[in-house]
């Protein structure tokens, strides 16, 4: 059986850096089901991994991808065959980028028949990212002052609503003016345009004397160390991903990026009771598939409740692939991209 895929084959540029091809389809191993994709959803890590940047990224040439839904269609051993027609969004250890795509049934949730992909892409990789750090590893705590960096993007649209939820005073920072009323919509505070001036001397005057107790920061870089400077006893930095990274050129630049990044000796922390927690979702998925099914329940449920609205999504066709990886990497999206196949 052969299958249609955008292969990573070299980094760079999206229309020079994937070719659409024809692959062999692999027979789903014990305890994995073979998924026929109706759509798959982007995410920044994608974008790194087409610059050559993310470290876990499989060896040229590859498929990439996280997320994807579809019908399963053949299942390995220990699977029950009613699984097979059953209609998912599923989690993947890349992949995701093919017509056909494998993962263990622990990473699928059964999503209703009338449920448009678009709509429930969302809920994979950025919702349960944002799941995973507001509910489950530290929880907010009600009247929590939160940071969210790239408040506008698909995690930082689930982590406004979800702090919300959980009785957070929410500051969100963004780039673009254009970007403020969708974040208000989402119930954020306080929006912060950190292009007009330093997002820190914004942050420290609205907070009135108070300090931060949580930050969301996908950025890193020198962003680290300031958000670190504002938190207050107690207080949480979250790093789930190097945005930042992408903007600098040679291995000078990837030094500088982890110089502005400092050193945090493990005594200082404790002594100022601050916390660091570095959130990888994919090694999470190696090791704890089940939190990763289970968050994108909780997160659908809280959906069907209509305690949670989708983020903005904009769709593209699979011939405008190349366009939408792009547009993701330039930062000036908002909410979820998703392909859809012809």
């Amino acid at each position: 059986m052969q299958t249609e895929a955008f292969v990573l084959t070299r980094v760079g540029a999206a229309k020079t850096a994937f070719q659409r091809k024809e692959l062999a389809v692999a027979e789903p191993l014990n305890g994995e089901v073979l998924i026929e994709s109706e759509a798959f959803g982007l995410n920044y890590a994608d974008v790194m991994a087409r610059l050559g940047l993310y470290r876990e990224a499989p060896p040229l040439p590859c498929v990439i991808g996280y997320e994807l839904v579809g019908k399963i269609i053949k299942v390995g051993q220990d699977v029950p065959t009613s699984w097979i027609g059953k209609r998912v969004l599923a989690f993947t250890r890349f992949g995701a980028y093919a017509r056909h795509a494998i993962t263990t049934l622990e990473a699928v949730q059964e999503i209703p028949e009338d449920m448009k992909a678009a709509q429930a892409l969302p809920f994979a990789t950025q919702g349960v990212t944002a799941y995973y750090m507001t509910h489950i590893v530290a929880p907010i705590q009600h009247q929590d002052n939160v940071l969210i960096h790239a408040a506008a993007g698909g995690v930082g649209s689930f982590l406004i609503q979800l702090a919300k939820l959980r009785g957070a005073t929410v500051f969100a920072n963004t780039s673009s003016d254009q970007k403020v009323p969708y974040i208000k919509s989402l119930g954020a505070d306080y929006v912060i345009n950190y292009k007009k001036s330093a997002y820190q001397t914004q942050l420290t005057e609205l907070l009135g004397g108070q300090r931060l107790h949580v930050s969301y920061n996908p950025i890193a870089g020198k962003t680290s160390k300031i958000d670190l400077n504002l938190l207050g006893p107690g207080g949480r930095l979250f790093l789930f991903g190097g945005a930042d990274l992408a903007q600098r050129k040679g291995l000078l630049g990837k030094l500088k990026f982890l110089w502005e990044m400092g050193f945090i000796l493990p005594i200082g922390l404790m002594m100022l009771s601050e916390n660091i927690l570095g959130v990888n979702m994919l090694k999470l998925a190696d090791s704890q598939p089940l939190l990763i099914k289970n968050s994108m329940k909780a997160l659908l449920h809280l959906y069907e409740q209509q305690q949670l609205e989708l983020p903005e999504i904009k769709t593209y066709r699979a011939e405008q692939f190349a366009e939408a990886h792009e547009a993701l990497g330039s930062g000036k999206t908002s909410g979820k991209l998703v392909v859809e196949w012809d």
